[in-house]
């Protein structure tokens, strides 16, 4: 008695089905590769991931696992290298060329993981859509927790902004979102499969119209989807203070004066426009990440600025703040609340609670300077904080995460289960470039969908703007410029089927992707009886 992967063609009665030429295979998986690249800001042609989820699944279909998870480190290289590209602007190739091989290698565990549940796929041919969702699903799971906290960039439910499919974050969220692509890809591969372009004079049995009836199914239920602002319809008017910097690069705080000074001086135009009856008083001013390197509650002078600016505007401003302390050699990244006549407001302070590995604190940090001495650029490690960036200024409460931490589901929906009216993300991307900026503002979009929720990002540098909850991106500003944006912003106070589910419909997902490898693996040791 042998099992499947122990019969050779000569001992079988019938060969094995197999796989497609392999220099058909790489071809398709370097396809995939850019097609997914493709899909991403800023060239932003969504419809190319499920084309790219469709080749790659092609092309590790009955291939040995190890010969699966090669297929699918090309396919990552492809995509990441050029994708995260902004990562090696102004700190060499090698954080780049580590973190690209690295995020590759999880897209070679999905090839792998394709190649492993062929089997199944060739018994059960109806479910191989399904299983391409799932197994894309599991794989940005594991991508977006690990290691050190994960590094969600690239999930396939952030190349959405344009489509349909966005919509499905509000019911599940962005995995569901990244289902529904992956399993959109995965019936475009079973209709491309039947090759139905070879006999197109012959007339299609019913289940060759099964893909397109499925697709069509999915975009049935994404626009079904009840996306929109949650709860009351108040309004409240935001100003995005987009102050720019004297230069980019890992040296843009080198002048740290100068940034506030920016910021500053943005604001008090401002306020000198609503003096002259020129534009609306705002309720709220957002100042984005980093807009005060200089610790204002410790420097009197950075501080005054500030309060000047605050009392000019006469509304509170939000402030990103790095903070010393709490410890010696410590500093925190914070949202800060700047209250005109009162200065700032302590007990309305976010600490950010996922500072960014190699950037805002280094692990293990005696072995990585062995790797690259550029680590000791981060001469203090930031601290994390550990509540949600709940704040509440008096006529909004608002959900504030910081920089990379929108890419994180929990740290987000935190802040509305803890009452955020509005979402709003401070950034700094003065050390990367506009591709950044705007891949950023694609997570901003399913956010703001996913929780029902108006949403802004604020900026250094640039791409500022305001989000409906529908997705809808307005007000929209240049990169490496200065801007002041200033909109009417509607506050929610419901929840969405994906806030209330949090976490659940991904362990769902997880849950049937385990399944599905379990079966993989039963059939995979299924006796076969040799001949003779």
């Amino acid at each position: 008695m042998k099992t499947l992967d122990e019969v050779r063609p000569a001992d079988a009665g019938t060969p094995p089905p197999r796989p497609l030429p392999l220099p058909v295979a790489v071809g398709l998986a370097v396809v995939a590769g850019l097609a997914l690249l493709l899909a991403f800001p800023p060239y932003g042609w969504w419809p190319l991931a499920v084309l790219g989820v469709a080749a790659l699944a092609a092309a590790t279909h009955r291939r040995r696992v190890r010969a699966g998870a090669a297929l699918g480190f090309l396919t990552g290289v492809t995509l990441f290298a050029p994708l995260l590209a902004w990562t090696n602007l102004h700190t060499g190739y090698l954080p780049w060329v580590l973190l690209s091989l690295s995020q590759a290698a999880y897209l070679a565990l999905l090839g792998a993981a394709g190649a492993y549940v062929s089997p199944l796929v060739d018994r059960h041919r109806a479910a191989w859509p399904a299983v391409t969702g799932l197994l894309w699903v599991g794989q940005e799971a594991l991508r977006d927790r690990t290691p050190f906290g994960g590094f969600p960039w690239g999930r396939l439910a952030f190349s959405q902004g344009d489509s349909p499919l966005l919509r499905l974050a509000v019911l599940g969220g962005a995995p569901l979102v990244t289902f529904a692509v992956a399993l959109s890809g995965g019936l475009l591969l079973t209709w491309l499969w039947r090759r139905p372009w070879r006999r197109p004079w012959r007339r299609p049995r019913p289940s060759a119209l099964l893909p397109a009836v499925g697709l069509v199914a999915v975009l049935a239920v994404a626009l079904a989807a009840p996306v929109g602002l949650r709860g009351g319809d108040e309004r409240v008017t935001v100003a995005i203070v987009q102050g720019n910097v004297p230069r980019l690069g890992l040296d843009f705080n080198a002048q740290r004066q100068a940034v506030l000074d920016n910021h500053v001086e943005a604001t008090l135009d401002l306020a000198r426009q609503v003096t002259a009856g020129q534009t609306r008083r705002p309720d709220l001013v957002v100042w984005p990440e980093n807009s005060s390197d200089i610790d204002p509650l410790r420097d009197t002078t950075a501080g005054a600025r500030i309060s000047r600016a605050a009392d000019a505007i006469g509304a509170p401003i939000l402030v990103g703040a790095v903070l010393r302390g709490p410890g010696e050699g410590q500093v925190r990244n914070a949202g800060l609340l700047w209250r005109p006549g009162s200065g700032p407001d302590t007990g309305q302070l976010y600490t950010k609670r996922h500072p960014v590995p190699f950037a805002e604190y280094v692990p293990m940090r005696d072995l990585a300077r062995m790797v690259s001495k550029q680590v000791d650029r981060v001469r203090a490690d930031f601290v994390p904080g550990d509540t949600p960036g709940v704040l509440d200024s008096g006529d909004v409460v608002l959900g504030d995460v910081i920089c990379f931490e929108v890419a994180y589901d929990g740290l987000v929906r935190d802040t509305v289960t803890g009452g955020a009216e509005l979402l709003v993300v401070q950034t700094n991307n003065a050390t990367f470039d506009e591709s950044e900026a705007l891949q950023q503002m694609a997570m901003v979009r399913l956010r703001a969908v996913e929780h029902g929720r108006d949403a802004l990002m604020a900026s250094t540098v640039g791409v500022s703007g305001f989000v409906s909850p529908g997705g809808r991106v307005d007000g929209a500003t240049g990169f490496n410029t200065g801007a002041v944006v200033v909109r009417q912003m509607r506050l929610g106070d419901g929840l969405t089927p994906a806030t209330r589910l949090g976490v659940w419909p991904e362990v769902l997902l997880l849950v049937a992707a385990g399944l599905v490898l379990a079966g993989a693996a039963v059939r995979r040791r299924r006796p076969v009886t040799a001949p003779g």
